[in-house]
């Protein structure tokens, strides 16, 4: 009969070690992921910096908001 692997269990503390690790060896936004088994792993996010991305929604909906107080 096999053996029935107990599912690991990991604390607020492991998560918050291994994000600060990642932000100690550079890697922006670092997302932290965590199996059923506790293997934790870190994936690099995209960068915070919004202000250089410009959103076309912004925009339309400007547009919108003028159009509308103008009738």
């Amino acid at each position: 009969m096999p053996r029935r692997y107990r599912d690991q269990t990991f604390r607020k503390t492991d998560v918050v070690r291994a994000w600060k690790a990642a932000r100690t060896a550079g890697i922006p936004n670092p997302r932290i992921e965590i199996d059923r088994h506790g293997v934790i792993s870190i994936l690099p996010g995209a960068p915070s910096d919004a202000s250089t991305a410009a959103n076309p929604w912004d925009e339309v909906l400007t547009n919108a908001a003028h159009e509308k107080r103008a009738s």
